[in-house]
Parts: C-alpha cells; structure tokens; sequence
C-alpha cells in the first residue's frame, strides 16, 4: 500500500522511512535484490544524484552486481526510487565517466566487464596502489644547491620574528573601503592586465612619496611595480648579470637577497660590513670587476648598521669607476627614530648608477606582496622588455587601492603612528634584556629599524640554540645564518616591532632560560 512519505523524495512506494528524523528513503524490491538497501537522504549537503552514484559504486564493487550484469532502465529506475528520472540519468552518466557502467546501442546500460582495476585494488586492500617507483633525473646541480641553502620558510609569527609590523594596528576599515570602492566598478584594464611597469595612478603616487619622504629624485615612468625585493632582485639581475658575473653581497646579508643572486646565476663575493657600511676596499679587493653590489644601506640586514655619508660617497666613486651598478634594498627606512635621516643613496647618484627597492611589506602588512623599484631613465626599456618575461604585475585592483591609500593620507598617518610605537617597543625590549640576562646578550640601540641584534659572548656558538627557542615558541633567527663564510660574530635577530609588551616578556624570559643554560 502506498503512502506519502516524509523523506522529500516525492512518493514513497515501499512505507514510511524507519529513520524519519534523518529522513532517509530505503529501497526494497527488484534493485534491492542486486543492490541491497540504498540509503538517501534529502537533507544532505550531497546531491542526490551523487548519492545514487555511490549506493551503485559500492554494489559493483561490492560485487553485488556482477561485470556484464544489465541495469534496470532509467524509467523504472527513478519509479521505483521515487526520484526524477534526471536525478537517475545524471547517476548514470557519472558512472559512465568513471568506467563502471557502460551503454550498448538498443540493449540497455550494463555493468562494466572491465573495471577500474586501481579502485577494485583499493577496495579489497584498503590502500591506494601505486606505481613502481619510476628512475628519472632530478634536479640539476644548481636546483639542488639552491634547495640545500634555500630553507622552508616560516608562517609563524611568535616572538621575535624580525620583519613582522604590528597588525592589530592597521586601519584596515580604510583599506576594505579603497578596495570595495574599485570593486563596484572596475575599469576593464583591472579585468584583463596592464602596463608591465604598474598602475600609472600608483607609480605616481610612489614617486611623490618617495621624493618627499627620502630624497628620492624620479618619475613615475622609473618607476615599477613588483611583488616584492625578491622580485625586485630577480628583477636586476636578469636585466644586468650574465651567468658568472661577479657580484657584491653584504657578509653577512639577507639571504633572500643571496638566493635570488645564485639563482640568476650570479657569482657572489661576500664583502663584509663595518660600523660604516659595506667595505669598499674589501670589495675591491675580493672581486674588482664586479658588475653589480647590492646593499642595504639605511639600516643593513641583519646587522643594523647605517652607512655613513663618507662612505655613501665612496661607494658611489666605485662604481662611477668600475662601471658597475648599485642594488639599494630600503626596505625599512621609514622606521627612523632619532636623527634627520642620511640623504638617500639614489639621491646622490649623478650618473644613474644606483637601483632603488622598496616594500609596502614592512608597513602594511606582508600579506600585500606589494613592492616596487625606481631605476635609471636608460634602463627602463629593457626592465619593462625582460619584466613581460617574467610576469605581468600584482593585483590592478590592489594597486589601485594602495595608490588612494597613499594619495589621501592613510600611509603617511599610518606610519607616523608606527614610528613612535615601534620606538617605545625597541626601549622595552631593550629592557627587558636587561633585567632578564643581565649583560650576557650585548644589545645595542639602533636609530632606525624593526629588530635589534642581540650578540653571544665571543666564542659561543650560535647555531646550537634555534631549534630549542623554536620549540619553546620563540622565533630568533641566529646570525650565522646570515654569513656565507664563517662567522666572525655571533648572536640572534629580535624583531620587536609586531609584539606587544607581554609576548616580549613571555619570549625574553623563555631566551633567559635556555640561552645560559646551553
């Protein structure tokens, strides 16, 4: 006797479902024979036809339906299950795809005599099979050199991550409304690409800013838009290193920057740095035909030091003489707390010598994978020629924002508030050092910067610590991780500038009691 059933599928013909609170439909009758009980329910997430695939499936694997075994037709099908006759097709036709079911012209739909022989292995044993292992080449020589110095990489952000900006203190209502503003009606130019150098509108706003902030003598059209210093290296060095040209690397220097150079198959010298700067002298003395230096000035990584003007003057006499090229990574500079700021290195370059790199990493938020770089007038052809190469350029959209986030105000405003933040955090660090290891970690003020470099004892190595500190939740890159050679100093980065005054006391505390015990 038929009834109306509860479980959605239209008209049940075989009684009231058993479990109505799940509103499942079970099926008796001519299917069950071969199938067995198929169980849908109507208030899955699965769709229904998916639901069927799989009661199928299983019966064939199962092999409650034999290889060769006809089905019933569609119609009957979806009458006896109570469900359209689309729902029924689209099931089949799903099994078609998959191999289990095959159709004959004017016979019907029959189970597949050859099935999927990988899924019957992975039924009957519980396990995937998989190929015999295949001999082949592996990474070349240099791919496995770049991957044995290359690292993983890091997503956490404990204390003392170096590079890591307060977050919590973004104006982010002001960044979701620029951003929503270009969504509701974005020019087709955000749609389909634009000009390889970047957003005009943003390499506007960039130059202004550039040029009232640090001295920076440009244009828009020296100017291009990149997904970071990264980038901007990759960038510079496919422009202006053949492979095996020479070039200089702070020692010791970012190891983003070192990566990058071998990868465009540089030949790196490591010259060291002084309280002044790069060593010039050295310089020339390891490596006198140089093509390319790349610095970081304004605050070096991961040392701290600010190149002196002097130096500035002779560095820039270098390469006047050697014909060669300077790479500036300024990728902090506006975190300045005491001091006029030095005049920029570009700004100082009469010859156009001297290749500017910045990010909004460090003042936004890393997330953004925005940067941007200023170069010479004669190289601009060339950078945008080798940039279609590379790739096309970040988010229009996201471009779009940033430009309106710094033509109206926000990024000035936001980064004043950072500065006198991150001053006070760089003072408190400073303290709590002090009072939690006494004078066993050297720590010197920095005028400008996001970290500070905490020095080891001489003839403590610093390599043995990492792992324990990670382990106990505290993020302290060592120093000699930042030297290519051996190291002539060691100790540990402390970033200060993303974490308040309770996680620093929590981490100093932790550095106070694994750093003397070891």
């Amino acid at each position: 006797m038929s009834q109306v059933c509860r479980c959605k599928l239209r008209f049940c013909r075989y009684g009231e479902c058993p479990t109505d609170p799940i509103r499942r439909h079970l099926l008796y009758r001519s299917v069950a024979a071969h199938l067995g009980a198929i169980f849908i329910d109507a208030d899955a997430l699965e769709p229904l036809y998916r639901q069927l695939c799989f009661a199928i499936r299983d019966a064939i694997l199962g092999a409650r339906l034999r290889p060769g075994q006809r089905l019933p037709a569609t119609r009957s099908f979806s009458r006896d299950l109570g469900l359209s006759r689309n729902t029924v097709v689209s099931a089949f036709d799903q099994l078609l795809a998959e191999g289990y079911i095959e159709g004959r012209t004017g016979a019907g739909t029959y189970v597949s005599t050859t099935l999927p022989e990988e899924l019957l292995n992975a039924r009957a044993t519980g396990k995937t099979s998989r190929p015999a292992k295949i001999q082949r080449r592996g990474p070349s020589k240099r791919g496995t050199y770049l991957s044995s110095i290359s690292g993983r990489g890091s997503t956490r952000t404990s204390a003392f991550s170096p590079g890591i900006p307060e977050l919590a203190e973004f104006p982010f209502e002001e960044w979701a409304r620029l951003l929503g503003r270009k969504w509701r009606d974005p020019p087709r130019s955000f749609l389909v690409g634009n000009d390889p150098l970047g957003l005009a509108p943003l390499r506007e706003a960039i130059a202004s800013y550039l040029g009232a902030a640090r001295a920076v003598q440009c244009d828009s059209n020296q100017v291009i838009i990149v997904s970071g210093a990264q980038q901007a290296i990759d960038l510079t060095a496919h422009v202006l290193i053949d492979p095996g040209a020479s070039v200089w690397m702070e020692e010791p220097g970012f190891q983003g920057m070192r990566g990058a150079l071998l990868a465009a198959g540089a030949e790196l010298a490591a010259v060291p740095v002084d309280n002044e700067g790069i060593s010039v002298s050295e310089g020339e003395r390891v490596a006198p035909d140089a093509r390319l230096a790349c610095v970081s000035p304004s605050h070096q990584y991961p040392l701290g030091v600010t190149m002196t003007l002097g130096r500035r003057l002779v560095f820039l006499e270098w390469a006047s003489r050697a014909d060669a090229f300077i790479l500036k990574d300024d990728y902090d500079s506006e975190y300045r707390y005491r001091g006029r700021p030095l005049a920029a290195l570009q700004g100082l370059d009469e010859e156009g010598r001297v290749i500017y790199v910045g990010t909004m990493s460090k003042v936004m938020f890393p997330g953004l994978r925005i940067g941007y770089m200023v170069i010479p007038d004669d190289l601009v052809d060339a950078f945008r020629s080798i940039r279609v190469l590379i790739d096309s350029h970040p988010s229009s959209v996201a471009q779009a924002a940033l430009a309106d986030f710094i033509s109206e105000g926000f990024l000035s405003a936001h980064i004043r508030r950072m500065r006198a933040l991150y001053s006070t955090r760089q003072a408190t660090l400073i303290e709590l050092v002090r009072q939690e290891l006494g004078g066993f970690l050297k720590l010197t003020p920095k005028d400008a910067g996001m970290h500070l470099l905490a020095e080891l004892p001489r003839g403590l190595d610093d390599t043995q610590l990492p792992q324990k500190l990670c382990s106990a939740g505290v993020q302290a890159p060592p120093l000699s991780a930042f030297y290519d050679k051996t190291p002539s100093r060691s100790g540990f980065l402390l970033g200060y500038a993303g974490f308040g005054e309770t996680e620093m006391t929590n981490a100093t505390r932790t550095l106070a009691q694994i750093i003397p015990k070891t």
